[in-house]
């Protein structure tokens, strides 16, 4: 089974700008990998991801998937093959959440919500280092202070600069990060 790794960002954005181009960027090389791209299927940084994808002459039909708020498909980005019609508006954040690895880049406030949620589903994370909004904030930072996995020291929400660093940071962890989250424990 193929790993989806879910992009998170700002929902407007400008074409050409540093954040499309590294969604972009991103998009292409993951599906290059072999990879599934995940979004909340909007418009911004998750358009832009998915139209990387399909720019990869790897890109097959499902590669895209969409997570959308409301229970309109209508509503999710051209790029988007399967669209997933939640209807949960915000709360739909924790599905997108829910892929093997997450990559931020940029956001407000729901993207943080988002990153704070991959935390704590314990998911392999990486930020885009190189812009403003969360990502920037939190990249090569951890999100607060638990041992999430004790053999890897490391954990962190690891910075990137370009699409080649994301890959290799996945080729190198997301096996590791195979834990899942097993509901909430007092001292844990």
């Amino acid at each position: 089974m193929r790993k989806m790794v879910s992009i998170l960002g700002d929902s407007a954005i400008e074409k050409g700008g540093a954040k499309y181009n590294f969604a972009f960027s991103l998009g292409k090389a993951l599906v290059d990998n072999g990879y599934r791209v995940a979004s909340g299927g909007m418009q911004g940084v998750m358009e832009a991801v998915f139209e990387g994808a399909h720019s990869s002459k790897f890109y097959r039909e499902g590669d895209t998937v969409a997570i959308v708020p409301s229970f309109d498909r209508r509503g999710a980005n051209p790029y988007a093959d399967i669209v997933i019609a939640t209807g949960l508006d915000i709360y739909r954040n924790v599905i997108v959440a829910n892929s093997d690895a997450v990559v931020a880049v940029g956001g407000g406030s729901g993207t943080l919500a988002e990153i704070a949620t991959a935390w704590t589903l314990k998911r392999l994370m990486l930020a885009y280092a190189d812009c403003d909004g969360w990502s920037g904030k939190i990249a090569d930072k951890r999100v607060d202070h638990r041992v999430r996995y004790e053999n890897i020291p490391e954990d962190r929400v690891f910075g990137v600069r370009t699409a080649d660093e994301a890959i290799a940071i996945l080729e190198k962890y997301i096996d590791q990060y195979s834990s899942t989250f097993a509901g909430i424990r007092p001292g844990v």
